[in-house]
């Protein structure tokens, strides 16, 4: 269906020509999915665009992208615009920027209909319900005169994928099709597409970081580094028999939801590199394991290995892994963890450092643009009670809306309604005054979803760690302690007057947590703060906050979305529904065998990383009472 050889993009930038894309190659079958996996900035995105013509005019696009024995590297966009929408349907990552927020749902669909087709609104009105029908979408002839506003995100991205197939594409590109939803919504929205890739016998592009959705969806896959391919196979070949360093390290970064943790993840040192006046070199090796002098003499080309199944990797000691080990030996060496500071102590002799009991949280529902008038009260949270002991981490799990966060800020608040009760290392915080509420903050600190945000761009790194030492009257030598927390999250302290800006996102997440380690509190409260990483960066983060809990003895109340880091990192975990726990124990009592049937659905929607298993396990789906008595 699609053929694409020689792919290259560079970009023009302050700092040099930026090699965004370096020598794609790949052919794109009927009916099959094609996989493209990497970390941020490999090239992933770019690629897709290139081929559907979205660069903008100053990209340097070179080599050839063939569909239908054409050339669309050549075509002018007025051209492109007939093949795009049309021939080859494309589903954006961000659903709410994608779709037009002041046209009802209906006019876009019916445009993207009438673009390509002459066919009559009335007719195009039809059709349109019909693809709302076809992606899920309740109540279709209805919906159509909705707002994308109007719409949960799941559904949003539903009708973009309904766009994307209103004309029977050939060709599906879907780029991070899942990154910004729920589990349970990610599994449906896959669902969805396979439903849109069966009823148009359509060829799928699938681009994700999600190794689990790799396993689930792909055929074949395509493993890119530094803007270029550096391992490509079919999928059951790249989980079991991975030849590039690599592809091994996201697979040992990856925690599985299937399996209990005991042992710390495996990950990539170091950062992707930046594709500028990029050295004749394999891009890797300053990260790779086992580079060798000869991996600095030139990039190794994509060479085609022996056996039944195609299989090429860019690697020159390829033949001497075998099973993702070297002589023997893993690639990536299991880090050591420090010693449990309370290994031994049971959980009822270790110090309560936090007390939830009744915890509530309301919000009024108005109605009237002038008059607001009270209609109803939303029950955010609901009489939740929950008690956190020294070196233990709880997790908090459920969908978006569930009242995970809720539940955190009002803890953060230190100020409970007249019924709740909260008590942070003894002190019960309804009888704080303001300067002793201040006093306890110390005790109780917070670590932010998205590190970028969460920072102060205009301060360094020692300001933005010396800040709550200064808020909050730490008595001792503040620059010797700025220094010694840089050293204990992993940062290079020569680097303690830089600012946000010049640090990768992981590097920007551990300033945040020694920000939060500052005051020696005895509980740090973890909102989803792994979510915006890389799945490598991502596993050096969740290694450090084990060692962290072990060496310090703190207490972690961890709320996330991603059930398989849950797995790895919590002792207990509550699953909460509306606003209540409906299941709450030892991580792998709940985790193993799941009782209550929302938990067993949430469980089933999580993607595990190994095509065998992904593929032979049954979806649960939640249905609520109420719905069913409907």
């Amino acid at each position: 269906m699609l053929s694409v050889r020689d792919l290259n993009v560079s970009f023009p930038s302050e700092a040099g020509v930026v090699s965004a894309v370096r020598g794609v190659d790949f052919d794109l079958y009927r009916g099959r999915t094609l996989g493209i996996v990497g970390e941020s900035g490999s090239g992933k995105s770019v690629t897709s665009m290139a081929i559907m013509g979205l660069l903008p005019e100053y990209a340097k696009v070179t080599g050839s992208v063939m569909y239908g024995g054409e050339e669309l590297l050549t075509k002018t966009d007025r051209q492109m615009s007939k093949i795009r929408g049309n021939e080859i349907g494309m589903i954006f990552q961000d659903p709410l920027s994608a779709l037009t927020p002041v046209y009802d749902i209906g006019t876009q669909l019916v445009e993207a209909l009438q673009a390509h087709n002459n066919i009559s609104k009335k007719a195009a009105l039809n059709r349109a319900a019909e693809l709302l029908d076809l992606v899920g979408i309740p109540e279709p002839q209805k919906r159509l005169k909705s707002f994308p506003h109007e719409f949960s995100g799941g559904m949003r991205q539903r009708v973009v994928i309904a766009i994307a197939i209103a004309n029977n594409p050939k060709v599906l590109i879907a780029d991070e099709p899942t990154t910004a939803l729920d589990v349970t919504i990610q599994a449906q929205i896959l669902d969805v597409i396979k439903v849109a890739q069966r009823e148009t016998g359509a060829a799928c592009i699938m681009i994700t970081h999600d190794m689990g959705v790799v396993a689930g969806t792909a055929d074949d896959v395509l493993v890119m580094y530094g803007g270029r391919p550096v391992e490509k196979t079919d999928v059951h070949t790249l989980f079991h028999q991975p030849q590039m360093p690599y592809s091994i390290g996201l697979l040992g970064s990856t925690p599985r939801v299937d399996q209990p943790s005991t042992e710390p993840l495996t990950y990539i040192e170091g950062t992707p590199p930046k594709l500028v006046n990029m050295q004749p070199r394999c891009q890797f090796a300053p990260r790779c394991p086992i580079a060798i002098e000869q991996c600095l003499d030139g990039e190794p080309p994509m060479v085609p290995l022996s056996g039944h199944v195609p299989h090429e990797v860019a690697c020159i000691r390829h033949a001497e892994i075998h099973d993702g080990k070297l002589n023997g030996k893993p690639l990536y060496p299991t880090p050591k963890l420090p010693d449990d500071s309370l290994a031994g102590v049971p959980r009822d002799q270790r110090e309560v450092t936090l007390e939830v009991e009744n915890l509530n949280k309301e919000f009024p529902l108005t109605k009237g643009s002038l008059v607001k008038r009270r209609v109803g009260t939303v029950h955010a949270v609901k009489d939740v009670s929950f008690d956190l002991r020294a070196g233990e981490c709880m997790a908090i799990v459920g969908e978006s809306g569930s009242g995970k966060t809720t539940t955190l800020l009002e803890i953060m608040n230190l100020d409970p309604a007249p019924d709740s009760r909260i008590v942070i290392c003894g002190e019960d915080a309804s009888k704080f005054t303001t300067a002793t509420r201040q006093k306890a903050r110390r005790n109780i600190q917070m670590v932010f979803q998205d590190p970028m945000s969460s920072l102060n761009p205009r301060m360094t790194v020692k300001e933005i760690i010396r800040e709550p030492l200064d808020a909050l009257g730490y008595e001792g030598d503040k620059d010797a302690r700025v220094t010694e927390l840089m050293r204990t999250v992993g940062l290079d302290e020569s680097q303690i007057d830089r600012f946000p800006g010049h640090f990768s996102g992981g590097q920007r997440q551990r300033i945040g947590l020694a920000r939060a380690l500052a005051t020696n509190p005895a509980v740090i409260v973890l909102d989803e703060p792994v979510s915006a990483l890389d799945v490598s960066i991502q596993a050096g983060v969740i290694n450090l906050l084990e060692s962290l809990k072990r060496e310090l003895g703190l207490s972690y109340l961890f709320v996330a979305h991603d059930l398989s880091v849950v797995r790895h990192l919590s002792d207990r975990v509550a699953v909460m529904y509306k606003g209540d726990f409906v299941e709450f124990g030892e991580s792998d009592a709940v985790f193993d065998n799941p009782q209550h049937p929302y938990t067993q659905a949430l469980l089933s929607a999580i993607p595990i990383p190994d095509p065998d298993a992904e593929r032979n396990r049954t979806r649960v789906k939640y249905e609520p009472v109420e719905n069913k008595s409907k």
